[in-house]
């Protein structure tokens, strides 16, 4: 809070990235309400959440190279006015397809957001304030996370188009970044420099395993944010609002125990025990949901299962970096990230054949097989893994 009292501009930054959690995070309540006001098929409409996760893996990067080139802040704020622009347009479509190219749109302002206000926030500070500036975001993105379903809830509740008008906040940001980030932006270093031993550390198997399993857990997390407002909505009747509340239950599992008790599990039992510990327990929970039926204990699975995906995200993400040398951390880490959405976006085309197929009990059924495996495997490859720590180049 310190930092963000004596520069606001870190305060435009943190508004502005958050953006970038609510892409999905508004849309996922009223999906059931566009499944049936718009009369779309339940399996294509789920990519509808998703969507945006594959053009922002795809973008991210290459926005962050066009940023270095042409400026950090002149990417950012055009990022968020093409995202208040195809955002709220999203609320004008009346069909699939022109939905779907909406939200592609908006995961590629959502991968400049996110490249260019990560720039400008690194760029900002030096050595203990930037890491104090960077826990502040990650702090952010975990609270909007919890926030954002409830809110885009909260205004679909009237009618699902008026979520869409959420996205609209883009525009005053772009406002206030464009006066308040005006700055003479420090050099990079080269792609070369960056790039360092690249190749070398994604070719050894077990950091190959590290970026699928990072796939596999947004695989399963998204089973959980697309298809769980479905199922709910045909067993209880839930409507918006509380699917917005369930939605936020995960998120808050998921924020408590990493903040409070992820490093110290590991630390306890082990790296590896502790993540196959996290992916344990969103298979039991993703096992239970088709067998419940009362609200109290839906929310209790559902805060549970945020539990156990707090435990497992910074864990690989962590056990990633140890894998990578300090120069190539954050490229390292960019990959992991776009490994997640990735596995985000494909979750509802894996799902598909499971959902018309089996149901919605049989998606969760299938996720839950999903954590159970790759919680195993991670043990299993991690016994047959001798990790060397990564050395810096000679100078």
């Amino acid at each position: 809070m310190s930092l963000i009292l004596r520069d606001p501009k870190l305060l435009v930054l943190l508004l502005a990235g958050s953006l970038t959690t609510m892409t999905g995070g508004v849309v996922a309540p009223i999906l059931p309400d566009m499944v049936q006001q718009l009369e779309l098929d339940p399996g294509l409409a789920a990519i509808l959440v998703s969507m945006h996760s594959l053009t922002l893996a795809l973008f991210s990067l290459p926005l962050g190279i066009l940023a270095d080139r042409i400026g950090r802040l002149r990417v950012l704020v055009a990022s968020l006015l093409v995202y208040a622009v195809v955002g709220t347009a999203g609320a004008l479509m009346e069909s699939f397809w022109p939905l779907l190219a909406t939200r592609g749109l908006l995961g590629v302002a959502s991968g400049g957001i996110a490249a260019a206000s990560l720039g400008l926030l690194a760029n900002m500070y030096e050595g203990e304030a930037r890491s104090q500036a960077l826990g502040q975001a990650t702090s952010t993105l975990t609270i909007t996370g919890i926030l954002f379903p409830l809110l885009g809830g909260w205004v679909g509740a009237t009618h699902w188009q008026f979520t869409f008008y959420l996205y609209g906040l883009g525009l005053p940001l772009a406002l206030i970044a464009g006066l308040m980030l005006r700055t003479k932006e420090k050099t990079k270093p080269s792609a070369v420099e960056r790039s360092y031993k690249l190749r070398q550390v994604l070719r050894r198997p077990y950091v190959i395993w590290l970026l699928i399993t990072l796939g596999l857990a947004s695989v399963a997390m998204s089973s959980v944010v697309i298809y769980a407002p479905l199922y709910l909505k045909a067993t209880i009747k839930a409507g918006a609002v509380l699917n917005g509340v369930v939605l936020a239950s995960r998120a808050i599992g998921a924020a408590v125990i990493s903040a409070f008790g992820a490093s110290q599990l590991a630390k306890s039992i082990g790296v590896e025990r502790s993540t196959a510990l996290g992916f344990g327990l969103m298979a039991v929970t993703l096992g239970t949901i088709p067998l419940l039926h009362q609200l109290s204990l839906i929310m209790l699975t559902a805060v549970l299962f945020g539990v156990g995906f707090g435990i497992v995200l910074p864990n690989l993400y962590s056990t990633l970096a140890d894998f990578a040398p300090a120069k190539l951390r954050s490229s390292v880490l960019a990959i992991g990230t776009g490994a997640g959405y990735l596995g985000q976006f494909l979750c509802p085309i894996l799902l598909k054949p499971v959902l018309s197929s089996s149901g919605l009990e049989g998606v969760f059924y299938v996720a839950a097989s999903v954590s159970l495996v790759a919680g195993l495997l991670l043990i299993l490859i991690s016994t047959k893994t001798t990790f060397i720590p990564p050395h810096p180049p000679a100078t």
